[in-house]
């Protein structure tokens, strides 16, 4: 029997396909942004160079950069983040997992993709300046940024009324710690993701991210954006005359990296201690990290390079 040919399609099949590539990476720009946009395009040049033949997805709700970046400050984040779970799903790289990176608030979308889709799998997540537990103060805008501009007013005048809550994001993750009882029953995002409506809570969300090997929270220690910065790390700010779900925690252990507010720390909040979408879980075995970028909000300098080193790329 002549074996020959057999062999010669058996090494064409093996040589076609690539050997030992690196995962694929998934990419959520931040608000203000847009999927394509000259920084988006050159950080996934330097990952590029950082990981040989990686491939690179940039997220978008819109392909026209314009709209992209508006559907950052107007939309429904629920209704955007299935639209990028069926986005992700048609993807063929993709198919067998990714790594993801998730810039501000594009970190708490891909978070609430893990806990509610992750077809195909999220392996390690990395979020820069995520607003995890929400912000208590709407984002300040650059002096010219028009558009943010007329969404934070818009946002700070009825915060919590149903327009609001339903087409501007910011408003889906304002959390304000004086007024928690409002916030759980107007909220329909961040309530949700975070497990915190009682008895209602959905324990697909804790197996989902439980199931990620690593976690990676990065907060800028400047950070004046996020309001408490420690959002990036689940802490939430409380309020010292108000009684909260989190005001049983002494107040002494919530002062984190010089914040002049009361932040009360992931570990020490039910989010944590209930086990609520998988955080305590995760990081039984190690899989939390925490980590900082010295600086301002994205104000990323070299503090990335490490990061994507580590926990993205993965050849397996």
């Amino acid at each position: 029997m002549n074996l020959r040919p057999f062999l010669v399609l058996c090494l064409a099949s093996v040589f076609a396909l690539p050997q030992n590539s690196p995962k694929p990476l998934v990419i959520w720009h931040g608000l203000g942004d847009s999927h394509s946009s000259p920084g988006m395009l050159q950080f996934s040049s330097l990952i590029k160079e950082v990981h040989s033949g990686i491939f690179v997805h940039s997220v978008y709700i819109e392909e026209d950069l314009d709209k992209d970046r508006q559907a950052g400050f107007y939309g429904n984040a629920n209704e955007q983040i299935e639209f990028v779970a069926t986005q992700l799903a048609e993807i063929a790289e993709l198919r067998d997992g990714f790594d993801a990176i998730g810039f501000s608030q594009g970190g708490q979308f891909l978070r609430a993709y893990v806990e509610r889709y992750n077809s195909p799998p999220v392996n390690n997540l990395i979020t820069f300046g995520s607003q995890h537990m929400g912000i208590s103060d709407i984002p300040t805008c650059r002096r010219y940024d028009f558009l943010c501009q007329i969404a934070r007013k818009t946002a700070k005048q009825a915060v919590y009324g149903e327009w609001a809550q339903e087409n501007l994001i910011q408003a889906q993750y304002y959390r304000d710690p004086s007024n928690y009882e409002k916030y759980l029953t107007t909220n329909y995002f961040l309530t949700s993701i975070n497990n915190e409506i009682p008895n209602s809570r959905n324990e697909t969300y804790a197996g989902n991210l439980a199931s990620l090997k690593n976690l990676v929270l990065v907060l800028f220690t400047e950070d004046k954006t996020v309001v408490p910065k420690e959002s990036a790390w689940f802490g939430a700010e409380v309020i010292e005359e108000e009684e909260t779900p989190v005001k049983q925690f002494p107040l002494s252990l919530s002062k984190n990296l010089n914040s002049e507010r009361n932040v009360v720390p992931m570990r020490l909040q039910p989010i944590y201690l209930e086990n609520w979408i998988g955080l305590q879980e995760l990081d039984g075995r190690g899989g939390i990290v925490f980590e900082t970028c010295k600086g301002e909000h994205m104000q990323l300098g070299d503090c990335w390079k490490d990061l994507v080193i580590k926990f993205a790329g993965g050849r397996e």
